[in-house]
């Protein structure tokens, strides 16, 4: 089976929380692609325990062209700075709004602090991240394709996590709305909905964890999710990263407004 290869030579794409996790793979694999990658994170380092190099390094060391930019994505002013130092290099032609953070709790124990969190980042980082990029592209004339990270919790709600389920599915509607307000200047707006994806973000991940992914019966193995993976296992990173250049790609022209699960099935039960 052949692996899907995109170009995207001189373009420049924006990826947000690239550090480690989901938006590190979207990254490296955007600057295979030829991008010039710029990493918005508030860190510069991995999360990860195997991961020990930044990512617009390990890029850079692939043949690729990069940058880290300190981005705090609730900040709106500092999404302003990264798009417009995306001008240096011709400005930004994709704009992946993918930081995110998680914490779970029971509805009734939820912190008012973590609940604000949750919304600085999740919510408030998406919507002006996608507002800012758009303008961006507006004002240059250069209409470019705005992919954000929803995830199954878009529709799909979960034990203990009401407040995270809340922020994705309001991701769900930023990428709707933004779609249909930003289609008469050519912006298409999508967004990739990740299921059960073993990374750093996802702590109950075990090898347990992902093995009990695909188990039938009743328990949920310790995931904390009530029905196993049809395909038999956690998605990682890179299953995930091609999706997203796609529908930055010209294959996707005629595609804006939508969510791509990308779950293993899990939502089709």
């Amino acid at each position: 089976m052949g692996r899907v290869t995109y170009d995207f030579e001189d373009e420049t794409v924006i990826v947000t929380g690239a550090s480690s996790g989901i938006g590190r793979a979207i990254a490296r694999r955007f600057g295979e692609a030829g991008a010039h990658v710029i990493n918005a994170d508030q860190r510069k380092e991995p999360k990860a325990d195997d991961e020990d190099r930044p990512t617009h390094e390990v890029i850079e060391d692939e043949g690729g062209k990069a940058e880290y930019v300190g981005t705090d994505v609730s900040d709106r002013g500092d999404l302003e700075s990264v798009v417009e130092g995306a001008r240096e290099f011709g400005g930004v032609d994709v704009m992946v709004n993918n930081a995110g953070m998680q914490h779970s709790a029971p509805l009734l124990e939820f912190d008012p602090e973590d609940f604000e969190a949750l919304y600085q980042v999740n919510v408030k980082g998406m919507f002006f991240g996608t507002q800012v990029a758009a303008q961006d592209m507006i004002d240059r004339g250069e209409p470019g394709p705005i992919v954000n990270t929803a995830s199954i919790s878009s529709e799909d709600a979960q034990h203990g996590q009401v407040a995270y389920d809340s922020t994705k599915g309001a991701i769900e509607m930023i990428t709707r709305g933004a779609a249909l307000e930003l289609a008469e200047y050519g912006i298409r707006v999508n967004a990739v909905a990740p299921g059960q994806i073993a990374t750093e973000f996802t702590e109950g991940w075990s090898e347990e964890a992902q093995q009990a992914a695909g188990g039938g019966g009743g328990g949920d193995g310790g995931t904390g999710f009530i029905k196993p993976v049809p395909l038999g296992r956690a998605g990682f990173p890179e299953d995930l990263d091609g999706s997203y250049l796609y529908l930055a790609s010209e294959d996707a022209e005629y595609i804006t407004g939508q969510l791509l699960y990308v779950d293993g099935g899990w939502t089709a039960i």
